[in-house]
């Protein structure tokens, strides 16, 4: 399976829906999908290395959504899947699931 199969599919929207929830429970309804990963030190306390793996991603996913050029490698699937962890962990220690 290549890296980028896992990565579009399941980590990349498990994190962005994760986040996105955190910011529902807070009474937010963001209109673009960025704003949920800009938000994550306020809705769940995460730091700057959550942040960034995040925004990697995003700026991979656009890449690949609307150029055609999504090019994964294994290591930001593993950061990724990590960072999804930590996000979800977050949100079940702040009672938001």
């Amino acid at each position: 399976m290549s890296p980028s199969n896992p990565f579009d599919k399941l980590s990349y929207n498990a994190a962005h829906a994760l986040c996105l929830a955190a910011l529902r429970a807070k009474g937010y309804r963001p209109s673009n999908r960025y704003i949920v990963f800009q938000v994550l030190p306020h809705t769940l306390g995460l730091g700057p290395e959550v942040w960034r793996v995040l925004d990697l991603c995003h700026n991979r996913r656009n890449l690949g959504e609307y150029e055609g050029l999504l090019e994964i490698d294994e290591r930001l699937v593993t950061d990724l899947i990590a960072t999804t962890e930590r996000v979800s962990q977050a949100l079940q220690s702040a009672g938001l699931t």
